[in-house]
């Protein structure tokens, strides 16, 4: 156990920013994302785990501070220098005599920046820039805050699959802020669901899609044929311009199919769609507090 966490609340002022009641552990290897909307606590859950908010309740690890490195969502850096000398200064050591550190240079593509001022530098670039300084630390425990936050989709993809791949070998436990749901679908195998401050669920990221969603999701535009030509299928909650059938069954599956085929509708069949499984968890969650506040 890297990490656990449990009976916690934040509270600022008369406000409880988060409120943590049952354990959430992290383990060797975990690779948690943190999902929920503006407000929902995902921040302050970073701040509480590094002692930056004042907290009640339980955090315990066997980690030091040392051994926890933390990519924050805001990174500024001073301007009077290239930032190959703030990156050796931070770290404390040459490019040219670190071999790891030429090695990560190289792996995000970042040779032609190290001569540019931060402030000279696109919004990728400064992602990167952090990001080698986060990961020369090879921390057991690292967190990444809106990692690609501000960027554009090209860029971010880039970003997200140097991410995988260089984790991809390694036992290093992460922990994922992020708004992006196809970011979190390549590099969580947990997720933690917040909402206004509370947890709706914690767990293994198949398990909780086959949990709101069942085996598989078929998505569709939304029109008013399609909603009648899909009137007899069980379907999800989903953003307003899509359809999101629940398939239980690899027998439900091919008949939906089928039918899509032969009215020949474009579709999109999921097994880790994290957006339509957010908004299913939400919604359970929300229909479970107002049934127990109407008891």
């Amino acid at each position: 156990m890297l990490l656990s966490i449990q009976n916690l609340t934040v509270r600022y002022g008369q406000d409880t920013a988060l409120s943590i009641q049952k354990p959430i552990v992290i383990e060797d290897g975990d690779r948690v994302g943190v999902i929920g909307s503006n407000g929902a606590g995902k921040s302050t859950l970073i701040k509480s785990i590094l002692g930056l908010v004042n907290y009640q309740g339980t955090i315990r690890t066997e980690l030091t501070p040392e051994q926890i490195a933390v990519h924050m969502q805001f990174n500024e850096y001073t301007d009077t220098m290239p930032v190959k000398y703030i990156m050796e200064a931070i770290l404390d050591t040459k490019i040219s005599k670190n071999k790891k550190l030429q090695d990560l240079i190289a792996y995000f593509e970042f040779e032609d920046c190290l001569r540019k001022k931060f402030t000279k530098l696109s919004g990728g670039q400064k992602q990167r820039f952090t990001i080698i300084l986060v990961m020369m630390q090879d921390a057991p425990l690292t967190f990444y805050d809106e990692v690609t936050s501000g960027l554009d989709f090209e860029t971010r993809q880039k970003l997200v699959e140097k991410l995988v791949d260089w984790y991809k070998e390694k036992d290093s436990s992460l922990c994922i802020v992020s708004h992006y749901y196809e970011e979190l679908e390549q590099l969580a195998n947990k997720l933690l669901i917040l909402d206004k401050g509370k947890v709706i669920d914690f767990g293994n990221k198949e398990e909780l899609f086959r949990k709101y969603c069942g085996r598989a999701v078929m998505v569709i535009d939304y029109s008013k044929d399609n909603e009648r030509l899909t009137k007899n299928y069980k379907k999800l909650a989903s953003p307003a311009h899509l359809i999101a059938l629940s398939c239980e069954s690899e027998e439900q599956e091919k008949e939906i199919t089928e039918l899509f085929l032969k009215n020949n509708i474009n579709y999109k069949r999921s097994n880790n769609d994290i957006e339509i499984m957010y908004i299913n968890a939400k919604e359970n969650y929300e229909k479970a507090e107002g049934k127990s506040y109407a008891e």
